[in-house]
């Protein structure tokens, strides 16, 4: 029978309607299916399915049937079609008398089902209803029947009254605050009455209403819920109940994330009773023993709502610390573990204690901050390194891998970075594979948290103890783990620290490579494409002996046991390519383009990790050969936008349905309340990838690219059917980033394009674009929650303005764009204020104020971003865009110029944005002069921020050139001198101050140019051979090009100020020329060689030989080239 002839038969006689539920739990799949089909029909006539649900419910006989149609209750009501998923849902669409009987059996239900089960899912659907029907319709039959059930001598009806109280308390709020006390005198005397579905149930139910109410009132009057709640747990635990006890674990846990500071007063009790608990030992099983450090995590968490409040518990921090150090003691040696054959027996030996105890020691370091932890871990580890036990031993050097990021400020002390070198070396020279493993551990990751200074204070002790592991053939696990160290330390080291230990640490990695077991090659493969990364050119001395190598594992390792090699040495070849550049590597390029094509055509099993490799490794060749790589696009072009269009399986099920046997090893699920999301998270990584790539291939090729910017363009804007715009692809913050990085890449490829001539592109066609992606770009920044990727979208929206024509944006683009910077920095205003509401708190500390000062960088951080963005429009628009950079700088930056208590850094960000509208509104200029002079003096006197001071300078510089004269010139005089003054400091030139300094020269300079004549009869002569000594300038590239081009026009006016210093502007040409276009621009550069050749017969030799003497080959050259006449390259 169709589905359309077996819904109207169950019409004509709706007690059919049984008969489908048991083919709807039917083992056979056939049969199932069938029936499911059946029911998605009957769900499009609403008032026939809930009835059948309902009378099913109420008069079949069968406990499965009941259970069935409870459930199906709950998912029923909120349906709506997929085919109109803004239709109401399916309660909506049933008619009142059908609403009126559903609600008045489900009742009764909550009241007379008999089965516990039943009862429970009766329970949830009563809930889920009143949740959907209270704000519109009410419910008025439902609190009488909950006081009627909760009045009742019979235990199972107060526990399911209780149920459904809990369930509906944070929607009923408003309508039960007048009751509330009534309500807390009930829960409390049901928390004591001993049995033990009740006590239970009234938990969950106290927990809901102090989540509900937030206001202090409400809360202090429901304070005295908790000591009964902790007697619930204490008794549960006492009787040997520990699933219920855990399920009031969860319950505290709960309040620990949403309302920790109402638990403030009951603080000790808490603590010492979770203590007692975590540290139970093996009286208790390992999982209540997690939840109860859980909960104590949970409130060191909970810094918005209680800063500093737990740090305050006497020894809670080194009591935590051991107790959670003790999880890691959860270990034992299981042979698996030294099986080196693949990765899968890592964990072996390790119990269900030891992957939360890393956790834990992570979540404490961030939480209670670097200071207590370590305080708390110092005697221990001491102890602890020196054990008879190698579990101890091993222990000290993971917590060092779990506490590194949290304690970076306090552990990147010189002293303490010595000590920590130390530590890990007696760890890699311990007996004990283990120990050595962890020790490995270890140092990866604190070179990746304390780095670089690490490597570059202590490679000569960490290196060597590194590559003597690598020696021991009897530790393979050992082997690979240190090669994992090699890439931890080789990302983001200093140039010069590898170079000395290359030609070792190569050999041994080759050896490797050649001897190991199969984890150790492929570690050995990550390793040394890491180390060729980080050398860059000076890996050329290896090619010819690592490539040979590396083509013959890609080409050879093709069983399935050796895939993740093969996929490694692709990306090692890849790297090797880009470190040895595109000349060195063609031929080889070629061949590995050749094997990628022949594998794509052959084709790959699903889960071959050669896929992902090839996408990245075809954008790392794109990136070598550059133009070159356009013959192989159109190869890895469709396979990487299949990827960037797959579709991650995103699903939301009920919790009730998770069945995490029957889920695929990749899906992830995140818990939501009662629901659940899932995702592929294979597919995920895939795809964030994919789309990753594809910004580096439109980067690198502009117009080759053109022919797919419109696919990629529709991928980032409009994504696929049945999935999120990739611009706002909510699961995967790499997607996000990616994406909106992409959009600047493609408008450029459709500039290139256009003015190349390739067919199809054209200014109009910019144009199309632009109108197509602006608005969703300034969508996605607005609806962005992540501050990192709101910075990647301001600098889209900056590099867009920048490059395109003005007549592309016109002003209503602009207006759109400037309303949406507000309301970002509206919520990020907000958010201040609540960190500054955090300091009033009666726990605030000074770790709690290093916190919300990491806090307030990350967040000014946003406002500079958006200071540049705003910068930009000024560039291109000027005069036009002043009024809408008037609104911002009131409402929004204003206040970082005017009071006295924001930060250093939050004045240069105004003053940057102010510098902008100096020097690129002359309307603003004029309007602001007044105003804005004073506080850049201000700002040029700091002597605590040299980037403030850089900021104030630059801007006093811009007023010297390009305000209105008779308004600066008063001031002239004294301005020079206080930038005299700043340029005389014995520390001026130091790191710190470099380009502060820079710019006071520059500025100083201007003021010789504009404003000689209000400097003294001399038009400033001592000020110009100041100005000329601090020359040339080296640090701020673009102020040295105007500057040095400004010394040439002065000698090329015979300037009377420069003349007497002819030697030492001999030096500064000879210097500037050495240096090449950084330093002066090509055209300038020549006309800087005939002054010099000038020169050369009017100053003393040794004024120009002393700086050709100190020239490199490549400063020769440059110096050679301008003094021919050629500008180099």
């Amino acid at each position: 029978m169709d589905p359309a002839s077996a819904v109207a038969a169950i019409g004509a006689n709706p007690a059919s309607f049984a008969e489908l539920v048991a083919q709807l739990q039917d083992a056979d799949n056939d049969r199932r299916k069938a029936a499911e089909a059946i029911f998605d029909a009957l769900k499009e006539q609403p008032d026939l399915c809930i009835t059948c649900l309902v009378q099913t419910l109420r008069t079949c006989s069968a406990v499965e049937a009941r259970l069935f149609c409870s459930v199906m209750i709950r998912k029923v009501i909120y349906y709506r079609s997929d085919t109109d998923l803004k239709s109401p849902v399916l309660w909506d669409k049933c008619s009142q008398h059908v609403q009126a009987v559903t609600k008045q059996a489900l009742l009764e239900a909550l009241v007379q089902e008999p089965d516990r089960n039943v009862t429970s899912k009766v329970c949830a659907a009563v809930s889920d209803l009143a949740n959907l029907i209270y704000s519109k319709s009410g419910w008025t039959e439902l609190m009488p029947t909950l006081l009627t059930m909760l009045n009742s001598n019979q235990q199972p009806q107060i526990a399911n009254g209780l149920s459904v109280l809990g369930d509906v308390a944070s929607y009923l709020a408003e309508h039960l605050k007048a009751q509330l006390q009534d309500i807390v005198n009930m829960l409390v005397r049901f928390l004591a009455c001993g049995n033990k579905d009740v006590t239970v149930a009234a938990a969950n139910a106290a927990t809901a209403f102090i989540e509900a109410y937030e206001d202090n009132g409400s809360r202090q009057m429901m304070s005295p819920l908790v000591q009964p709640m902790l007697a619930v747990l204490g008794q549960l635990l006492s009787s040997g109940d520990e699933e219920e006890a855990r399920n009031v674990l969860e319950m505290f846990i709960s309040l620990a994330e949403s309302s920790a500071r109402f638990l403030r007063p009951h603080l000790i009790a808490l603590v010492d009773a979770m203590m007692r608990v975590a540290g139970a030992g093996d009286n208790l099983d390992a999982n209540t023993r997690q939840l109860a450090v859980e909960f104590l995590v949970s409130l060191c968490e909970a810094r918005e709502h209680c800063p500093g409040m737990m740090r305050k518990v006497p020894n809670l921090a080194r009591s935590l610390f051991e107790l959670v150090m003790g999880f890691l003691l959860d270990i034992v040696d299981d042979p698996a573990w030294h099986n080196a054959a693949d990765d899968s027996n890592e964990d072996a030996g390790a119990g269900e204690l030891y992957d939360s105890g890393q956790e834990y020691l992570d979540r404490l370091a961030l939480s209670l901050g670097g200071k207590a932890v370590s305080d708390a871990a110092a005697p221990l580890l001491g102890s602890w390194i020196t054990d008879a036990s190698w579990q101890k031993r091993a222990a000290v050097f993971i917590c060092l891998a779990q506490i590194a990021e949290g304690c970076t400020k306090i552990m990147s002390s010189a002293s303490y970075l010595e000590q920590l070198a130390r530590m890990c070396v007696m760890g890699l020279n311990d007996s004990e594979p283990h120990v050595r493993w962890a020790a490995c551990q270890a140092l990866g990751q604190m070179c990746t948290d304390l780095g670089p200074e690490l490597q570059a204070k202590h490679h000569a002790t960490i290196l060597p103890a590194l590559m003597a592991i690598m020696e021991n053939f009897s530790s393979p696990r050992v082997q690979a783990h240190a090669c994992a160290a090699i890439v931890n330390f080789s990302e983001g080291v200093e140039s010069e620290v590898l170079p000395p230990y290359l030609d070792s640490l190569i050999l041994k990695l080759l050896n490797l490579l050649q001897h190991g077991a199969k984890l150790v090659q492929e570690g050995a493969l990550t390793a040394l494409a890491s180390v060729a990364d980080s050398s860059q050119e000076l890996f050329n001395k290896y090619y010819d002996t690592v490539m040979p190598l590396l083509t013959q594992i890609l080409t050879t390792a093709n069983a399935k046991e050796l895939r993740l090699m093969r996929a490694k040495a692709l990306e090692c070849i890849s790297l090797v390519g880009m470190a040895v550049g595109k000349d060195r590597f063609r031929a080889d390029a070629r061949n590995v383009m050749g094997y990628m094509q022949q594998v794509q055509a052959a084709g790959m099993e699903a889960d071959d990790p050669l896929a992902s490799y090839m996408l990245q490794a075809g954008a790392r060749l794109c990136k070598c050969l550059g133009s070159e790589f356009m013959e192989y696009l159109p190869l890895v072009l469709p396979s990487l936008l299949n990827s960037a269009s797959a579709d991650p399986d995103v699903q939301v099920v009920d919790e009730d349905d998770l069945d995490a046997d029957d889920l695929p090893d990749d899906m992830e699920a995140i818990p939501m309340g009662d629901k659940c999301l899932m995702y592929r998270s294979s597919i995920l990584e895939e795809k964030a990838t994919a789309v990753n790539m594809l910004s580096c291939y439109a980067e690198e090729l502009k117009e080759g690219f053109w022919a797919y910017v419109g696919p990629v363009l529709k991928l980032v804007l409009d994504g696929v059917e049945g999935q999120s715009p990739l611009i706002k692809f909510y699961l995967n913050e790499e997607i996000r980033r990616s994406a909106a990085a992409l959009l600047p890449s493609l408008l450029r490829c459709c500039i290139a394009a256009a003015e190349r001539g390739v067919p199809g592109a054209s200014p109009a066609a910019t144009g199309e674009f632009l109108r197509a992606a602006w608005g969703p770009l300034l969508e996605a920044l607005r609806k962005e929650p992540e501050g990192d990727i709101q910075a990647v979208q301001l600098d889209a929206i900056s590099e867009i303005v920048e490059m395109v024509d003005k007549a592309l944006l016109p002003a209503d683009a602009i207006q759109a764009a400037f309303k949406v910077f507000d309301v970002v920095l509206e919520k990020a205003d907000k958010r201040r204020a609540e960190r500054v509401s955090r300091r009033a708190t009666e726990d605030f500390d000074a770790e709690e104020a290093e916190a919300i000062e990491a806090e307030n960088e990350l967040e000014e951080e946003l406002f500079d971003q958006v200071s540049t963005a705003v910068g930009a429009f000024l560039k291109k628009f000027g005069d036009d865009v002043l009024p809408l950079v008037e609104s911002l700088l009131v409402t929004r930056y204003g206040a970082m110029l005017t009071d006295k208590s924001r930060s250093s850094e939050e004045r240069r960000i105004a003053i940057c944005l102010v510098d902008d509208l100096l020097e690129n509104s002359p309307a603003g200029m004029i309007k602001h002069f007044n105003n804005v002079l004073p506080m850049l003096l201000e700002s040029a006197r700091c002597t605590d921020h040299a980037d403030l001071r850089q900021c104030a300078v630059y801007g006093l510089g811009v007023m010297a050139a390009k305000g209105p004269v008779e308004a600066f010139r008063p001031h002239a005089a004294a301005i020079a001198e206080l930038l005299a003054n700043i340029v005389r400091q014995p520390d001026a030139k130091n790191e710190d101050n470099d380009m502060a300094t820079d710019n006071a020269v520059s500025a100083l300079g201007r003021i010789l140019a504009h404003h000689g004549e209000a400097l003294g009869a001399d038009g400033g002569a001592a000020l110009a051979a100041l100005w000329v000594g601090n020359l040339p300038l080296k640090v701020d590239l673009v102020e040295a090009t105007a500057m040095h081009e400004q010394l040439v026009q002065m000698c090329e006016a015979q300037d009377p100020r420069i003349v007497p210093h002819a030697a030492k502007v001999a030096s500064v040409f000879a210097e500037v020329l050495g240096g090449g276009k950084s330093y002066v621009s090509g055209p300038v550069g020549l006309r800087m060689a005939q002054l010099l050749l000038r020169l050369q017969s009017a100053v003393p030799a040794e004024a120009i030989s002393s700086v050709l003497s100190t020239f490199n080959a490549k400063q020769q050259a440059s110096y050679q080239g301008f003094m021919a006449g050629n500008v180099p390259e």
